[in-house]
């Protein structure tokens, strides 16, 4: 995992490089923690780390995880676990501002995030499937539950009708 200073020399540098995937970075609000998904312990789990010191990292989720995202203040963390529930952990920087301390996770609820051929929750290929709003409400990628598509309606030459009383 790789940051692109947006000022100065503008060089990229590695922010997490070992023999393991790393993927869905996602900086904290304040932009001094990184949370990313990693499978170095044998399945995808939940870290986070300072950036862009490398100073040490912790696992915030149990069971796996993937999809980290920050709540708008940076005092919680979300993710979405191996059996596709949305979970919370709170998160608080320790005193020295060198360490994190992240809770327990909670499990939020399903999210029935969408899925089929080309979308994926984990590995390189993976992309956001929800986001968390500054008001803490959450946008989601889901399935449509239905067996019966809704009604889509197409108006042709819909501007004969502008400027018409």
């Amino acid at each position: 995992m790789w940051a692109l200073p947006l000022t100065g020399d503008k060089k990229p540098f590695p922010v997490v490089q070992t023999a393991f995937d790393e993927t869905q970075g996602q900086f904290s609000p304040d932009g001094k923690w990184l949370a990313y998904t990693s499978n170095e312990s044998g399945s995808d789990q939940v870290y986070v780390r300072p950036f862009p010191d490398a100073g040490g990292k912790w696992q915030v989720s149990t069971g796996g995880g993937n999809q980290p995202r920050w709540r708008p203040d940076g005092k919680e963390l979300f993710y979405v676990s191996r059996n596709a529930r949305l979970m919370a952990v709170p998160i608080r920087v320790a005193p020295d501002g060198r360490a994190v301390e992240a809770s327990t996770p909670v499990e939020l609820f399903p999210t029935h995030l969408a899925s089929g051929p080309n979308i994926s929750l984990a590995g390189f290929q993976s992309r956001a499937l929800y986001a968390v709003a500054s008001d803490g409400r959450f946008l989601m990628n889901v399935n449509v539950d239905s067996a019966q598509a809704a009604p889509l309606t197409v108006v042709l030459n819909w501007d004969a009708g502008i400027g018409k009383k």
